[in-house]
């Protein structure tokens, strides 16, 4: 536990780089343990590491997971990742989180709610980093998605974990996004947001075994109904709506079927790289950003400065423009 006190040791970059490409699973959490430090050093180092990796990424067919609390999703993902390795495929599974800093989510918790993930030797479960904000968790959560690439996992989950915005988020970083429901759609309609059915690229009713299978087929239905007012985001992809059961492993191979049917139709049409490059510049831009958020966030003449001038336009003595402005020219801009 000492070596995180004081940071990793001395890293060497090549070892490092080479660790991951055997897909060494030490290597491969050292590296990802590296690009969640906030110390600049690191960052610096997960930089070159990320750019030296560059070539090996991309090989996976990322997929988001989302659904309200009590869907059944960690039972399904851990099913469909279980499905997925005994076919043959490696499986990493990232979880989005923005609130694991304030409920402390432990790595634990995370592993034990799929069971048999956590002890599959071609699967890795990694949970959110407790960077706080979604930004943060969703950049160091593409960053690892990267690595995992590069260590010859072919298969990405990355589950949401929070709600709202962390939604929308994933969606920006995967290929194919999933939105798990529960049965009995009436009310839950009624709850649903209107934008989770708008970035959906496929709706699977969860827990359709037993008593649950009227109820889910009748859900299904509702959810179909609801998809057909709505313009589908691809012309080449019309979101299928299916019936499955996480508990029972029912309906969960059909369910792959479709991700990869769209992989391969929005291949062919060119959509598939034309969105990944997308989201790459997507990516840079959000960093952008976020480099000068930190800079407010963390110059101290700068934050005292937004806190004068913020005094001054709650006030009424300056106007929001001129307080603005004068922050930017100290950012250089």
């Amino acid at each position: 536990m000492n070596a995180h006190a004081h940071g990793p040791a001395p890293l060497d970059l090549d070892k490092l780089a080479r660790g991951i490409r055997a897909g060494d699973r030490a290597m491969l959490a050292r590296a990802i343990t590296l690009v969640e430090s906030r110390k600049p050093a690191h960052q610096a180092l997960a930089r070159e590491l990320l750019q030296e990796l560059l070539a090996e990424t991309g090989g996976a067919l990322r997929v988001g997971i989302t659904g309200v609390p009590g869907v059944g999703k960690s039972t399904t993902i851990d099913q469909i990742g279980s499905n997925l390795t005994a076919a043959g495929h490696k499986v990493a599974v990232l979880a989005v989180d923005p609130s694991s800093s304030r409920t402390g989510g432990s790595i634990l918790g995370d592993k034990t709610r799929m069971a048999r993930l956590a002890v599959d030797r071609n699967a890795y479960v990694r949970p959110s980093p407790s960077a706080g904000t979604l930004g943060g968790v969703a950049a160091k959560t593409r960053e690892t998605m990267l690595l995992c690439e590069a260590a010859g996992f072919d298969v990405v989950l990355v589950e949401t974990v929070g709600v709202g915005q962390s939604e929308t988020t994933v969606a920006e970083m995967v290929d194919f996004f999933l939105v798990l429901m529960l049965p009995g759609a009436g009310d839950e309609l009624q709850g649903i947001k209107k934008g989770v059915l708008e970035i959906a690229d496929m709706i699977a009713v969860n827990k359709a075994d037993g008593d649950g299978a009227m109820r889910a087929r009748a859900a299904a239905s509702e959810y179909r109904a609801a998809l057909h007012i709505l313009a589908p985001a691809s012309p080449d992809w019309s979101p299928p709506v299916i019936t499955v059961s996480g508990l029972a492993n029912e309906g969960l191979d059909a369910l792959w079927a479709e991700i990869e049917r769209y992989r391969d139709v929005t291949q062919k049409t060119g959509r598939f790289a034309a969105k990944r490059q997308a989201q790459q510049v997507h990516w840079m831009r959000e960093m952008i950003f976020d480099r000068f958020h930190e800079r407010l966030a963390r110059d101290p003449a700068i934050r005292s400065a937004v806190a004068e001038r913020e005094g001054a336009v709650k006030a009424g003595r300056m106007a929001a423009s001129l307080a603005a402005a004068e922050i930017a020219e100290m950012l250089g801009l």
